[in-house]
């Protein structure tokens, strides 16, 4: 790729990127009033997140019985208050052993 190619698309995506995150600051002046809007604002993360990593966790260990095993073991320590080390290295013990038991 040449030279001025690669620095026209960095370019277009920072430009993308600024004003995806620009805007919503520069539309929204006062404090949202709304409780649906702010129900909305307040549950989008955490929407975005589960869409984002649900797939990636089922697809990722190449088994799925594995990949259960590590959902379960992390909806559970989650549920039970525990850390997010605690949680992620648990899930990930789980879904290895099972992945070798099972195959």
């Amino acid at each position: 790729m040449a030279w001025g190619t690669f620095l026209t698309y960095v370019l277009v995506m920072a430009g993308v990127t600024y004003l995806i995150r620009m805007l919503p600051l520069a539309a929204i002046r006062g404090k949202v009033r709304s409780k649906f809007v702010q129900a909305f604002l307040y549950y989008v993360p955490y929407a975005v997140l589960g869409a984002m990593t649900i797939p990636a966790v089922f697809s990722s260990t190449g088994s799925l019985p594995g990949a259960v095993a590590g959902v379960v073991v992390a909806v559970v320590l989650g549920w039970l208050n525990k850390g997010l080390l605690t949680v992620a290295a648990a899930a990930c013990v789980a879904a290895y052993v099972v992945s070798m038991v099972v195959h």
